[in-house]
């Protein structure tokens, strides 16, 4: 029976295989008598498509029925409101605040790149000088009149596309709509704040977050931390790409239901206490008619069913997210949607059921410059057939699972007006050329009613006039009963489960919890018996304060590979709920095992990534450089000691081989130098040093420097492929594991492109690019060498943000 059935499937194969070749050779028939074959309903009109689909209308009348009823819009703006919304949306940047470097980028930006946009037409259009959002903070988000596609795709601006993937990839800058900045600045936060991102991909605010944590860059571990949640696990692994551009030890990012994320302990003075938020973002799934500027499909999907889908939902995650939230504590409640379903019924619905433990901020001085208008306090229901209902009781049997009483305003006019539903914020597109967006700030005065109830409640039978809110109330009293018993058991379970092992937090158990996804290895934190430590510890004399115990692994077993480093507040969140969480990715990596290490004193090499985190805390491999020692360290492979000054020579001549620490300090006396600190990892061999750094991050500091990197794309593929044959042919051997390096015959190199700086007079030479996201430990047997010059990759944006 086996055997038959093995060959039924070879026989399937087979024939399977023959209708293949059999295709592709009709195929290439048609092709050499010129013709091609037409499939039925695929024939392509000569007019009216656009790249093989056709071109949306930007018009549906349902919508401009729905708003105009609505009233949302100034009278006497609504044309050029819609003549807004049919606009492409402005492309806008953000650059990393917290960096010391901000200042550099800003000016570079400034008298370099802005510039030379000047004065240029793309497609008929002029370029207007880029110009800073008024209401961001100290210039460091801007907007051109120019859309993503056109920077893209053109020309004439590809020298800035290439800056801006470059600077992007590592973490400098973010691509960001401007009204996705606008609730983590209404957030207000501080570096001691616990945070929860509730829905966080793709990670743009999230960054924001994360940047606002650090706004001390002289603090490597501030006490707060950010959890980045999302329900998508594949969008988790975008939130995690995005998030360790910015190589931070306080981010944590989890993957789960936000509408039921679950409530997580911290060990406090010997006992476990429930983790409250100090601040909360909770920037729900919507139906997303405010970004109709770039995601042109809304016009033709879109319609009211999509909002009266999401309130539900959206109102079960703020929900979620006020019951976590710390008394005092701010949460942001944000869309990208118009509709007040979406927005302020959810709002509404929130404050009436909180009975006054919540209440709406005024923020309206907050960002000084922005433009918004009020949130609106009366609003109807329209069915996607364009039938109206003005309150529930209008509303008839066979619709109540469609529409619900939440979406309506209260009927109470005295309760409405306490809520202060104005003190919401509306961003129409029209008014500062953004997209459509609403932000409502909320503070949390005192426990949620059904946190602070007894369960004896619970018992009484409900009366016949109950609320649909006091119902839902009580569903989640039991819920967080449950809660509690689940948590009582699982606390019992692991008191009585003594084979567990200290400091592993390995993913839930299947069987508790539903999870998809990849499996995720464990974390597992070094203990204090581990001899790893002490090694490394002397290596780099390690000040006594450095906190060891935060140190992590992800293998429970065999060869530890790879160490990262996590602030103590999260090792406490780690510590304490792996069996009720599941982590996608936590940490920065910091140390990383190089093989036969061990003959230098240490296993293990410092990481560019984690090395500003690291730095502080060492003493000693460490070699000050001057500014044209750093533009041969960045341009050149591997250069000879007798090509760095003599001051940097005098302080390698006293260090054995290894890893070392390469650091620039600005001149103060020479305002017209780089004027932020640099700090690079290297290694050290018997008659060279060398940096291992990322490509983009060289290119961003030379940039900094004043050095061009760009390279225009090459024009004919071929030519390219043999100047690609030639580099590669004349690639020499580099240091090996035992860091020994050759001769090499630098006049043999073709240079690609010439540096501007007088001081370096060498060419640009092929660099390594250094991929701190894999896992591969080697040192160096041959590094995959790439060019310092920013390529384009085929005009595919792979940093940029959608939000």
């Amino acid at each position: 029976m086996l055997r038959r059935s093995i060959g039924e499937i070879l026989s399937c194969r087979s024939y399977f295989f023959f209708l293949h070749v059999m295709g592709r050779r009709q195929r290439k028939r048609w092709q050499r008598a010129g013709e091609a074959p037409q499939k039925p309903g695929r024939q392509r009109e000569s007019t009216g498509w656009e790249g093989g689909y056709p071109e949306i209308v930007k018009e549906n009348k349902l919508f401009e029925h729905y708003y105009q009823e609505l009233k949302i819009v100034p009278e006497g703006e609504w044309n050029q409101f819609m003549e807004a919304l049919r606009e492409p949306l402005p492309a806008t940047i953000r650059i990393t605040g917290y960096k010391s470097h901000a200042k550099e980028i800003l000016h570079c930006l400034k008298n370099k790149y802005f510039k030379e946009l000047q004065n240029l037409e793309v497609d008929g259009q002029k370029v207007e000088a880029p110009q800073p959002l008024s209401w961001y903070p100290e210039e460091l988000a801007w907007h051109t009149n120019l859309s993503r596609k056109i920077i893209r795709k053109s020309p004439e601006l590809e020298k800035f596309h290439q800056f801006l993937v470059s600077e992007t990839e590592s973490g400098n800058i973010s691509r960001q709509e401007a009204v996705s900045m606008i609730p983590p600045l209404l957030l207000n936060i501080q570096p001691h704040h616990k945070i929860l991102d509730m829905c966080a991909a793709p990670g743009s605010k999230t960054a924001q977050l994360i940047e606002m944590l650090h706004a001390d860059m002289n603090i490597p571990f501030p006490e707060g931390f950010v959890i980045a949640n999302d329900v998508d696990n594949k969008r988790c692994y975008l939130l995690v790409h995005q998030a360790k551009r910015l190589n931070s030890p306080c981010i944590m990012v989890v993957n789960h239901d936000a509408s039921s994320i679950p409530r997580l302990q911290m060990e406090t003075n010997g006992t476990k206490e429930v983790l409250f938020y100090d601040r909360i973002l909770c920037d729900v799934p919507c139906s997303g008619d405010g970004t109709m500027r770039k995601n042109i499909d809304v016009w033709k999907k879109w319609t009211t069913l999509n909002s009266l889908q999401l309130h539900g939902l959206q109102l079960r995650i703020a929900t979620r997210g006020v019951e976590q939230l710390a008394e005092g504590g701010r949460m942001v409640y944000s869309t990208c949607s118009l509709n007040p379903v979406e927005d302020e019924a959810v709002i509404a619905s929130l404050l009436e059921k909180s009975e006054g433990s919540l209440e709406l901020a005024d923020v309206s001085s907050e960002l000084p410059g922005l433009k918004w208008m009020p949130g609106v306090i009366q609003w109807k229901i329209m069915t996607k057939d364009g039938q109206w209902f003005g309150e529930w009781s209008d509303v008839p049997q066979n619709r109540h699972t469609q529409i619900r009483p939440t979406m309506f305003p209260p009927k109470d006019q005295e309760k409405l007006k306490a809520m202060n539903l104005q003190r919401c914020l509306r961003i129409l597109p029209h008014h500062q050329n953004t997209g459509g967006f609403f932000v409502a700030v909320l503070v949390k005065k005192a426990p949620m009613p059904w946190n602070r109830r007894q369960p004896k409640l619970l018992r009484k039978p409900l009366a016949a006039d109950t609320t649909y809110a006091q119902t839902a109330a009580e569903k989640i009293i039991t819920e967080e009963l449950a809660i509690k018993s689940e948590e009582a058991q699982e606390k019992a379970n692991l008191d009585g489960d003594s084979s567990k092992k200290d400091g592993v937090c390995g993913p839930p158990p299947s069987k508790r919890m539903k999870m998809f996804g990849f499996k995720e290895d464990p974390f597992v934190f070094i203990s204090e018996e581990d001899s790893l430590f002490p090694p490394i510890q002397k290596f780099y004399a390690l000040d006594p304060s450095f906190p060891k115990m935060n140190l992590l692994t992800r293998t429970q077993e065999g060869k530890k590979r790879q160490l990262y480093m996590v602030s103590k507040e999260l090792r406490n969140v780690l510590l304490n709920n792996s069996e009720k969480m599941k982590v996608i990715n936590t940490g920065i990596k910091v140390l990383c095992r190089n093989n036969n290490g061990e003959e230098y004193g240490c296993a293990f090499r410092l990481t560019q990534e984690g090395i500003y985190t690291l730095y502080p805390f060492i003493k000693a491999r460490i070699i000050t450089v001057s500014i044209e020692d750093i533009q041969i360290l960045l341009t050149q492979e591997n250069p000879f000691l007798s090509k760095f000054s003599s001051v940097m020579q005098k302080q390698a001549k006293d260090l054995a081989m290894g890893s070392i620490i390469l650091k620039y300090d600005p001149d103060l006396q020479k305002p017209d130098t780089l004027q932020c600190p640099i700090i690079l990892c290297g290694w050290q061999g018997k008659v060279s040093i060398r940096s291992f750094v990322p490509k983009n991050e060289r290119l961003h500091y030379l940039r900094m420097m004043g050095v061009e990197v760009f390279q225009e794309k090459e024009s004919n593929p071929e030519s390219k492929a043999e100047s690609n044959k030639g580099i590669s042919e004349q690639r020499e051997d580099e240091m090996d594991t035992h860091c020994q390096i050759n001769e090499q015959d630098e006049s043999n190199t073709k240079p690609k492109a010439e540096v501007k700086e007088k001081s370096t007079q060498e060419s640009l030479e092929n660099v390594p690019e250094v991929d701190n996201g894999t896992e591969n430990t080697r040192l160096s047997s041959k590094y995959e060498q790439g060019s310092v010059l920013a390529e384009s990759r085929n005009g595919d944006d792979q940093g940029r943000m959608k939000d």
